[in-house]
C-alpha cells in the first residue's frame, strides 16, 4: 500500500499543489461556509440541544524547520517549554454530544513579528542591546515602545496586531454568524481574560475555564469553615487560590464521578477581580487529596460540581482533534510559504476531518453520545475502500480483455516518466 502511494501520488510534482493552493481563484472563506452549512444539516438528528452544547476555543502549535514561511516565528511549547519556529493558528471547535469538528481558524502572529520590533529598535536606538531573557525583554519594551508607537510606518504595522483575546472573541462570532446552536464556551486559562468575558456576557453564553492557582478571590465574597465548623479567619482583601487549598478541610470534599471516573470536589461562589462572582470547582483525582489537583470557574453559580466537571470534560474533543489533525490528515505537514496558500491548507484538513467524522456518527445521540469509531480508524476503511476500488476496477477491465501490461503502464506513468528523465 504504501509502495501503490509513493507510486501513485507522491510522485506528483509538489509544485502543481503550491500552484492549486497559492493560485487557484478557489476562496477558502466560501468552501468553509459550505462544509458549516453542510455539517449543520447532516448533523441535525444526532446533536444535543443547545445549552448542552459548546464551543471549545484552543491553540496549537504547527512546528517547522527553516523561516521561508510567511509568519513563521518562535512561540513557547508549554509542552516541554521550548520556542520552536512554528505556526500558532487559534481555532473554535463544535461539541454537541457525539458531534465534534473544526468551525474556524485565526492565526495568531507574535507583537515582535507583526511590527519587525528589533528592525525598529536598532533604528531608534542602534546603541542598545535587546535583552535575550523574558523578564528583561518585557521591561526594555515598557521603555523604548513609547518612542517606536511614534513612528508612522511602526504605528501602520502594530494596527495588524490581534492578541489571542481578541482572535478567540472573533471566533466566538463567527460560530454565531454560522448559525451553530451552542450555549457554552469552553476554553483554558490563558484565555480567561476580563475582555473575553465581557464577549461573552454580551452574547449570553455561558462559560466554563481552567483558573490559574495564582489568582486572587476576594475574601470577603465567602465564608471557610473548619471540620468543627468554625469560620476560618482570612487576612486582607485577597487570597491566591494556591493559598486557599490547604485551609479546606478534608471533610468539605465530595466524591463526584463523571462518567467513570471519580473526583474529590470541594465547591464555592466567590468573586474574582474583574471577573465577578463565579463560582469555583478544586478537584483532587483521590480521596487522599494528594498530588496535583485541577480548579475550574463557571460564570454559572447555580451549576452543580458534577455540571461543571461534565461540561468542561467537552473540551478534549479540540485536542483529539489536533493529535488526529497532524497524525492523520497533515495539518502540519504543508511546505508553502505563502500565507494565503497555508492558509488554505488548513481549511483541506478542516473539510477532510468533517467528512471522514461523519462516518463516525451514530444514528441518533440515544445510540450513543460518543462516536461510534476513531477518525484514525476511518482514514484506514477509507484506504482499504480506495485499494479495493483499484482492485475491482483493473479485474473488470481484465475481464473485458485488456492486458495487464497495459494497464501497469497506464497505472505507472507518471513513475516512469520520471524515471527516464
Amino acid at each position: 500500500m504504501a509502495n501503490i502511494v509513493r507510486c501513485i501520488l507522491d510522485s506528483a510534482d509538489k509544485t502543481n499543489l503550491s500552484r492549486f493552493f497559492s493560485e487557484s481563484p478557489w476562496l477558502r472563506s466560501q468552501v468553509n461556509d459550505r462544509r458549516l452549512r453542510y455539517l449543520r444539516q447532516k448533523t441535525k438528528t444526532v446533536r444535543l440541544a443547545k445549552d448542552k452544547s459548546a464551543l471549545v476555543v484552543d491553540d496549537t502549535l504547527c512546528e517547522h524547520v527553516g523561516s521561508l514561511f510567511d509568519y513563521i516565528d518562535h512561540h513557547y511549547n508549554h509542552g516541554d517549554g521550548t520556542f520552536p519556529f512554528a505556526h500558532n493558528p487559534v481555532t473554535s471547535h463544535f461539541v454537541s454530544g457525539p458531534v465534534r469538528f473544526p468551525i474556524e481558524l485565526r492565526l495568531y502572529r507574535r507583537y515582535e513579528e507583526v511590527t519587525q520590533w528589533e528592525t525598529f529598535v536598532h533604528k531608534h536606538f542602534p546603541d542598545r542591546e535587546i535583552p535575550k531573557r523574558k523578564k528583561e525583554r518585557a521591561q526594555f519594551h515598557k521603555q523604548v515602545d513609547p518612542v517606536l508607537q511614534q513612528d508612522p510606518a511602526f504605528h501602520a504595522l502594530e494596527q495588524d496586531f490581534h492578541t489571542k483575546i481578541e482572535l478567540a472573541s472573533e471566533l466566538v462570532e463567527a460560530a454565531i454568524g454560522h448559525k451553530l446552536p451552542f450555549g457554552v464556551v469552553l476554553f483554558d486559562s490563558w484565555y480567561l481574560a476580563p475582555d473575553f468575558i465581557a464577549v461573552l456576557h454580551r452574547r449570553h453564553k455561558d462559560w466554563v475555564s481552567l483558573l490559574k492557582k495564582n489568582r486572587n478571590l476576594e475574601t470577603n465574597s465567602f465564608v471557610l469553615k473548619d471540620a468543627d465548623g468554625k469560620r476560618i479567619p482570612l487576612d486582607g482583601p485577597h487570597i491566591g487560590v494556591e493559598d486557599l487549598v490547604p485551609l479546606i478541610p478534608a471533610t468539605a470534599y465530595r466524591p463526584v464521578k463523571v462518567g467513570d471516573t471519580t473526583y474529590w470536589t470541594f465547591t464555592l461562589t466567590v468573586r474574582i477581580p474583574d471577573l465577578g462572582k463565579v463560582r469555583i470547582v478544586i478537584s483532587f483525582e483521590n480521596a487522599e487529596l494528594t498530588g496535583r489537583y485541577a480548579v475550574l470557574v463557571t460564570n454559572r453559580v447555580d451549576w452543580t460540581a458534577y455540571r461543571i466537571i461534565a461540561t468542561y470534560l467537552q473540551r478534549w474533543p479540540i485536542e483529539t482533534f489536533y493529535q488526529d489533525g497532524k497524525g492523520q490528515l497533515g495539518l502540519d505537514e504543508y511546505r508553502m510559504r505563502d500565507a494565503e496558500a497555508i492558509r488554505k491548507h488548513w481549511c483541506l484538513v478542516f473539510v477532510a476531518y468533517s467528512l471522514l467524522h461523519l462516518d463516525c456518527l451514530p444514528l441518533s445521540p440515544a445510540k450513543s453520545r460518543s462516536p461510534i469509531k476513531t477518525i484514525g480508524e476511518a482514514c484506514r476503511q477509507q484506504t482499504q475502500a480506495l485499494i479495493e476500488a483499484l482492485i475491482l476496477q483493473m479485474h473488470e477491465q481484465l475481464q473485458q480483455g485488456q492486458q495487464a501490461q497495459d494497464m501497469f503502464t497506464q497505472l505507472f506513468a507518471k513513475q516512469q516518466a520520471m524515471a527516464v528523465a
